[in-house]
């Protein structure tokens, strides 16, 4: 923290402890939050409405909760600033299944809706919204059915017998080869000869001119193969796949997981709510929240291909033939296929397979769920993904789609769901957030943080923790109930947060940075550049897009993906040479990523980007796309008519074809397509832009597009460019951490926007609005400002123009109406460092808080210091230090977890914990000042010997102030005109 460039860090955007907000707002925006365009005020960034601040999983063991704790846990949330909770019943710690109670306290009984009444209502009182997840654990599963039951999840198994060439079997029909459950149903077999042409290293290759139907007579088959070649009979059937929900039981019955295919399968869900589960009390609770019914992450998990009865004539309606001649291609065994055609018609086959079984889970499921949602009226919320349907086009049905820390390696899959969002005109997209595996009780904030800095940028604007655990449960120990730890007996996923965690002390800080952000991300209306057209709408995939991903996004671009249904949108229209929903300025398409990188395309996508041509919307295809075929199996005549519509849509003057992915930023500039931000190099710096009337909001992280990029993300401190609204825009710095709101001093009007200086640490985060001068209730008015100073800052403060330097000099600087200015900046002391302390530990332990009280002449991490090497807890760092009446900076260096400060008796504002430095010169005075850092810790290192059959294999972790801690002096004063 001693080198300039980390000075220049924290000073280049203007950041300060003095400014004041202003009044309350006296309008509101579309979506229902203050509006900075129609308001005067940082009032309403600085304390952000409940209905943007986080949300928690919140873990229940089933209802073997207590009414008045889970009133006492709603009061927990609220307090810590939180916006709301999801109720889910998750006990995977919880190994010995037999201390539950599913008949009397199991997911859906009268105790379960006792508890989840006393949630809704104290929700209620408190101002919390409280979302349910519509079954217990996942996937969505009722105990009204079993596995034969129609309502339940099926599966196609098959099995095979050989054939040699010209001879006759005679016996049963060949049973599946994975053999799950016993009652099962004959649906077809065949009879194929062998390819070995067409086979791989897995698959057996097929002749698929040689299929043919086999008769069966009873369970009998009796067939002669032809005189050439060796032969396979295949067979088909169709059974329950006997899937439970996670880590049951949770229901007596136990439940099963429905077929998310069919209408009987959300019918279960629907019916068994209805009859079971909406209490009269329940029903009214939930229409006065606002809250959600959630689904989690559709894992169907199948030893054969997932299925759903009546499939193959919903194939045939829908794709145009039958699929029979092609079951051999696309059974599964344990997740793998078994036999292969010739590649390209393997290939095709599968894919109108999947893309019929996403029309189908997308109706079926999640508009049938919302639609009855709605009814109740509550929204639905889902993460749309784990199977191989188009997640895209789910994300524009829900009204919330989520995504995930955990499995979203890559940026670009928030992206997908973001594209589906932002057409369909809905607002929020929603993260399960910070689920890391082997992470219970050591997972650090800064961890988090870092990791969601990212998201923000693709497009998230809601946090939902994983999560928050209940207090207890039978056989549960210190420090309590905990949902994924122990995990199979060893430590599990992620966090119980709440107040069993030292850090949950300074939680406030952290909830209003998540929350001041969100608000920020939900102003508006979004914008990106370019929209990435997506044949196959899969995600959690962390594929990403030609040259965007890897290149354009390191230097200014912005992108979502879309897929073919979201273009039958009624927004997805073309006005003003841009495409409607986030005003994309160009459409890119390239070959099918998921599918050997095809270019295909369906004549109905085709048509519409036609139309959108010639509406004057830039369009951009890689790939040789004069000879693209129809996706799937192709009709007489279907490539034949797409390549002449394709020819249409390349004859037009806005559509360019190119051959390479480095061709990308030519064809861009050919068509004058340019990003909304701008700078001149390479950057880590990853950007949302979002507009509310003539403001312009911009989030700027400096962030990792995937999770373990190499090497790992450095400091930034460049020039970037944004573009505005309003030509008479000035920009404004919005600090998420403390809420305050400051009009930027040094910047440069360009005629296609603003340039300013931007300089973050690793996963900092800092947001700049451009609006018209006193958007936040300042008093700089139509002053001149800085375009360029020799000093390290300029400022406004008090509608004066200040520089401030850390050493004595003489400072010129340039003003906006093209004067200059001079200031003096007189003696300015050294840094200085501050190793010597007082430190006062609260040492959290299972059965009480003692105190160590130590004095430090340097700061060590506490497993070095022989007192604290097994400690968590909280720790109150105390020094003094002589000051002759100047300002200065406390730079804190390292900080293992959460901290806050306190000069002189008085609480600073909150730290930006991934950069904790503070500007403390307001609160310093001339001579002895006592400065206190008060830092907390996870509980690692405590339960290391606390707990050491599950947690004694974590490392001790490097807690406490680390430092190097010092104060940086410094002097201002008012630019003086020449």
């Amino acid at each position: 923290m001693t080198d300039p460039l980390t000075r220049r860090g924290f000073l280049a955007l203007g950041v300060t402890a003095t400014l004041a907000t202003a009044v309350s707002p006296a309008s509101a925006s579309p979506s229902g939050f203050p509006s900075a365009a129609a308001s005067s005020s940082s009032d309403w960034f600085a304390r952000p409405r409940r209905a943007v601040r986080p949300m928690v999983r919140w873990w229940w063991p089933d209802a073997h909760v207590d009414p008045a704790e889970i009133r006492r846990e709603v009061d927990q949330l609220a307090d810590a600033g939180f916006g709301g909770a999801e109720i889910a019943a998750v006990h995977h710690s919880i190994r010995d299944k037999s201390v539950l109670d599913p008949a009397g306290h199991g997911w859906g009984t009268p105790a379960w809706n006792t508890a989840v009444e006393a949630a809704l209502d104290q929700a209620a009182r408190r101002g919390l919204t409280i979302d349910l997840t519509i079954g217990p654990s996942w996937p969505a599963a009722v105990p009204s059915i079993t596995p034969e039951s129609p309502a339940a999840a099926k599966e196609l198994a098959h099995g095979s017998a050989p054939v040699a060439a010209g001879a006759t079997y005679t016996g049963p029909v060949p049973p599946p080869a994975v053999d799950g459950r016993p009652d099962r149903t004959l649906l077809l077999v065949q009879a194929a000869r062998i390819d070995p042409a067409h086979s791989t290293r897995d698959e057996t290759g097929l002749d698929p001119a040689t299929v043919q139907n086999v008769a069966v007579t009873g369970e009998t088959i009796t067939w002669t193969a032809p005189g050439e070649g060796d032969w396979l009979l295949i067979s088909y059937w169709e059974r329950g796949s006997g899937q439970r929900p996670e880590s049951g039981p949770h229901t007596a019955p136990e439940s099963y997981v429905v077929d998310h295919f069919s209408r009987a399968g959300t019918g279960a869900v629907i019916g068994y709510w209805e009859s079971n589960l909406l209490t009269p009390a329940i029903r009214t609770l939930l229409r006065r929240s606002g809250g959600a019914l959630f689904e989690d992450s559709i894992e169907i998990e199948t030893d054969a291909l997932p299925w759903t009865p009546g499939l193959l004539g919903e194939f045939s309606r829908r794709r145009g033939y039958d699929l029979a001649p092609f079951l051999p291609v696309i059974v599964l065994a344990d997740e793998d296929p078994v036999f292969a055609y010739d590649a390209a018609l393997t290939r095709h086959a599968r894919k109108d397979f999947w893309d019929t079984v996403s029309e189908l889970f997308n109706e079926h499921h999640f508009t049938a769920l919302r639609d009855w949602a709605h009814s109740l009226g509550l929204r639905l919320r889902a993460q749309p993904y784990g199977l191989q349907t188009d997640a895209i086009a789910a994300a524009a049905i829900l009204d919330v789609p989520e995504g995930e820390s955990l499995g979203f390696k890559n940026l670009d899959d928030y992206r997908c769901l973001a594209g589906g969002r932002d057409l369909a005109g809905h607002e929020v997209l929603s993260c399960e957030a910070g689920a890391y595996q082997g992470g219970a009780y050591t997972t650090t904030w800064d961890k988090l943080l870092r990791t969601m800095g990212g998201a923000y940028a693709a497009g998230l604007n809601q946090t939902v923790l994983h999560g928050f655990s209940y207090a207890t449960a039978p056989g549960a120990g210190w420090p309590g109930f905990a949902a994924f730890t122990p995990y199979n007996g060893t430590t599990g996923y992620a966090e119980s947060w709440g107040p069993r965690q030292p850090t949950w002390r300074h939680i406030t800080d952290i909830s209003r940075y998540f929350a001041r952000i969100h608000l920020i991300m939900r102003q508006g209306t979004p914008r990106a550049d370019v929209a990435v057209l997506r044949q196959t709408g899969y995600t959690k995939t962390g594929i990403g897009a030609s040259w965007f991903t890897a290149s354009g996004i390191p230097s200014g671009w912005t992108h979502q993906f879309l897929s073919g249904p979201l273009l039958d949108l009624p927004a997805a229209r073309v006005k003003d040479g841009r495409l409607a929903g986030p005003a994309y300025k160009a459409l890119f398409v390239e070959g099918d990523r998921f599918y050997a990188g095809e270019c295909t395309m369906t004549l109905a996508v085709a048509g519409r980007l036609l139309q959108y041509a010639r509406a004057g919307l830039p369009i951009v295809l890689l790939g040789a796309w004069e000879h693209a075929t129809v996706p799937g199996v192709p009709r007489d005549g279907d490539d034949d008519r797409l390549r002449a519509v394709l020819a249409d849509l390349l004859a037009e003057p806005k559509v360019r074809m190119i051959a390479a992915a480095a061709d990308v930023p030519a064809a861009l500039a050919s068509l004058d397509v340019r990003p909304d931000v701008r700078y001149a190099a390479t950057s880590t710096l990853l950007t949302m832009r979002r507009v509310d009337g003539r403001v312009d909001y911009y989030y700027l992280c400096n962030g990792k597009h995937q999770e373990n990029a190499k090497p790992p993300v450095a400091p930034i401190d460049h020039e970037i460019t944004l573009a505005r609204t309003d030509r008479d825009g000035v920009p404004y710095l919005l600090d998420p951490w403390t809420g305050r709101a400051e009009r930027i001093a040094l910047y440069t009007d360009e005629p296609d926007g603003i340039r300013l200086r931007v300089a973050l640490r690793p996963g900092q985060a800092r947001i700049v609005a451009i609006g018209r001068p006193g958007l936040f209730g300042d008093r700089t008015g139509r002053r001149p400002h800085a375009t360029a100073t020799g000093a390290d800052q300029a400022r406004f403060a008090g509608g004066r123009l200040l520089v401030r330097a850390t050493a004595a000099g003489t400072y010129t600087t340039t003003l906006s109406d093209g004067r200059t200015a001079t200031t003096r900046i007189g003696p300015v002391p050294a840094p200085i460092p501050l190793t010597a302390w007082r430190l006062r530990v609260e040492d959290w332990r299972p059965d009480s808080k003692p105190a160590h009280t130590l004095s430090l002449d340097r700061l060590l991490p506490w497993p070095e210091i022989p007192e604290l090497a097994d400690v968590s807890g909280v720790g109150t760092y105390t020094t003094t230090v002589e000051l002759p009446g100047s300002g200065a900076y406390l730079e804190l260096g390292e900080v293992t977890d959460t901290c806050r400060v306190r000069v002189n008796g008085r609480r600073l504002d909150p730290v930006d914990q991934l950069h904790p430095v503070l500007d403390v010169g307001p609160y310093l005075r001339r001579g002895p000042n006592t400065i206190e850092v008060e830092v907390a810790t996870p509980l690692g290192n405590r339960l290391r010997v606390a707990d050491p059959a599950v947690y004694g294999g974590l490392t001790r972790q490097p807690y406490g102030l680390l430092g190097p801690v010092r104060l940086v002096p410094y002097g201002e004063s008012p630019a003086q005109e020449l």
